[in-house]
């Protein structure tokens, strides 16, 4: 029945434009710095994670700052995120379960980079890839060239594993990060000079949203050239 039930859903998402799908146990995702309350949390036992791939051409625009082509399209690829997340979520209340659908891209504290949620840690727990030295999560099939999209749940479904794998000796994103962000290690990333580099970006009116995605267009070995 648990399977039945992840089958169904995987198809409603891809039907409306997903490119990944997973399910994680939230039980075994670290939530204490989720910003949503406790008493709301503690209805759901899992959660959808959702993926949709960003344009190669666009990516293909940027060379060391993002563009007003790549900023549009970002904001598409969120829109239709958040559409396939109220449509997985309406299918699942409409058999009878609660669904909490996370906007793909809401952050509520940029200082800290914090938001509702973490659609990454739990796109790692639902078997969608792994954190790249670039602090994104990175698929073995598109790289870091996609964004996520949540829906907690407490319909019973079958829950993916994280997989065993890790950027190995691909340094790609470390040598053009144009704020010296990224580093050998994942978790020396610094987040602070990112965040530093966002504003910078935004200020010189290159886009009117704390975005990059020079990271992004280089993690392509995954995806192929």
């Amino acid at each position: 029945m648990k399977n039945q039930k992840y089958l169904e859903l995987n198809k409603v998402a891809l039907k409306n434009g997903a490119s990944l799908f997973g399910v994680a146990d939230l039980s075994k995702v670290k939530t204490d710095d989720f910003l949503l309350e406790k008493e709301l949390l503690d209805k759901f036992t899992y959660a959808i994670s959702i993926g949709v791939v960003l344009s190669k051409g666009v990516l293909e625009d940027i060379v060391d700052h993002p563009t007003q082509l790549y900023f549009h399209h970002y904001r598409q690829v969120n829109f239709l995120l958040d559409r396939i997340g109220i449509q997985v979520a309406g299918f699942i209340e409409q058999k009878g379960y609660l669904a909490l659908p996370i906007a793909a891209s809401q952050i509520v504290d940029w200082q800290n980079q914090r938001a509702h949620l973490s659609h990454k840690r739990i796109g790692v727990r639902a078997g969608l890839g792994w954190i790249g030295r670039n602090n994104l999560l990175i698929n073995s099939k598109f790289g870091a060239q996609f964004r996520l999209v949540t829906i907690l749940t407490n319909m019973s479904l079958k829950s993916d594993k994280p997989v065993k794998d890790n950027c190995g000796d691909c340094y790609a994103c470390l040598e053009v990060c144009p704020a010296q962000a990224i580093k050998e290690k994942c978790e020396d990333f610094d987040h602070l000079k990112c965040f530093e580099k966002l504003k910078e970006f935004q200020k010189k009116g290159y886009v009117g949203q704390y975005i990059c995605g020079v990271c992004v267009k280089a993690c392509y070995k995954r995806r192929g050239k």
